[in-house]
């Protein structure tokens, strides 16, 4: 799609998140009644149609790349998102911090293979083609999840009221303080993630250093999301949040100013570390501000709250930061507008873990 602008382009990613998150909250309220299979099962027939339905798009076609990535994608992952989540806290109580860090390093993993792969097959058998394998691949993956995928725990009996449980985390101090950071960081958090390989073609390095930018990132950030479970033995989550949230910010604010190859390496690896580590965090900080997380019904309860905020950081942050790049791309208006809204999301973990050790 090189006739569109960047802004235009990453509305297909923005509402590809957008839409995991918000279908994330349905799906979560069918996992409590019991439709986990339902849902597991409609999930990936939807996601590897959508895929199929990719390889047929047309060149420079933006509709049908949305319709394809954007929506069908977005509600195939979302229908699997949640639950995926729900089941795997059935099993872990003393470890869950390292349980979560192992699956969320999952997307990571896939963020190295896929674009290497796909590098790979666009040159020997054309887009279709390579977009036909990659569904292919991903269709045999999601058979095993689900085949592997197995609740512990009957459905809960005792699924709290949506807009009680709603009523009481709004008086809570520590659980707004970290609602407002889960809000807000992340909506600067990603624009590396959708701009740094633009960011390195513009600066007119290579194509192919430009291409590997990001699987750099990628590779640091799988690093990252396995950490926590070993890194939390000697620093709690809630005021490691808050680190490297703080550290995250600080590099936003230099990205306009890396140029050269051995930056974007030392950049890519440093942020992709933080922000893995803050990616893996988000449902185990959940966790330590809930008394009852231990009751199943509470924990999809929670994380619904969590997706409703958490779908203003999808729908935002990379359509602004594209607009604000413009038709002459100047890196600093999108750097500072993304740091500044990094420094509000670590202040925000910063008081939480203040109120929460207050109570």
């Amino acid at each position: 799609m090189t006739k569109e602008s960047p802004s235009a382009i990453s509305w297909i990613g923005s509402v590809d998140g957008l839409l995991v998150i918000a279908t994330g909250i349905i799906a979560g309220r069918l996992y409590d009644k019991g439709y986990l299979y339902h849902i597991l099962y409609g999930g990936s027939v939807l996601i590897t149609f959508s895929l199929f339905m990719l390889s047929l798009s047309q060149p420079n076609s933006l509709y049908q790349n949305f319709l394809a990535q954007g929506i069908g994608h977005g509600l195939g992952a979302g229908l699997m998102y949640v639950p995926s989540l729900a089941v795997i806290s059935q099993y872990f109580r003393r470890r869950r911090a390292l349980a979560m860090s192992i699956v969320a390093s999952g997307s990571s993993l896939g963020a190295i293979i896929h674009p290497i792969m796909l590098n790979n097959l666009f040159v020997r058998i054309g887009f279709g083609n390579a977009v036909r394998a990659s569904a292919g691949m991903n269709a045999g993956l999601l058979i095993i999840a689900c085949l592997l995928i197995r609740p512990r725990l009957p459905p809960s009996t005792n699924v709290p009221a949506y807009w009680t449980s709603v009523k009481k985390f709004s008086k809570d101090k520590p659980y707004v303080c970290a609602a407002l950071g889960l809000m807000v960081f992340p909506i600067g958090m990603y624009f590396p993630l959708f701009f740094l390989q633009l960011d390195a073609a513009k600066r007119g390095l290579s194509v192919n250093f430009a291409f590997y930018s990001l699987v750099i990132l990628n590779g640091a950030s799988f690093v990252g999301r396995l950490s926590p479970g070993f890194i939390t033995k000697y620093i709690p989550i809630q005021p490691l949040t808050a680190i490297t949230t703080g550290a995250c910010a600080v590099l936003l604010y230099a990205v306009s100013g890396i140029t050269t190859v051995p930056a974007f390496v030392v950049f890519g690896i440093l942020y992709g570390i933080l922000s893995g580590i803050f990616i893996s965090l988000m449902a185990p900080l959940i966790s330590t501000l809930c008394d009852d997380y231990s009751e199943l019904g509470r924990v999809c309860v929670v994380l619904d709250l969590w997706g409703h905020i958490d779908d203003v950081k999808c729908y935002l942050g990379p359509p602004v930061e594209g607009a604000l790049l413009g038709d002459s791309f100047e890196w600093w208006k999108a750097a500072v507008f993304a740091g500044s809204l990094a420094v509000f999301g670590s202040f925000m973990f910063g008081s939480m873990v203040y109120f929460h050790r207050r109570k």
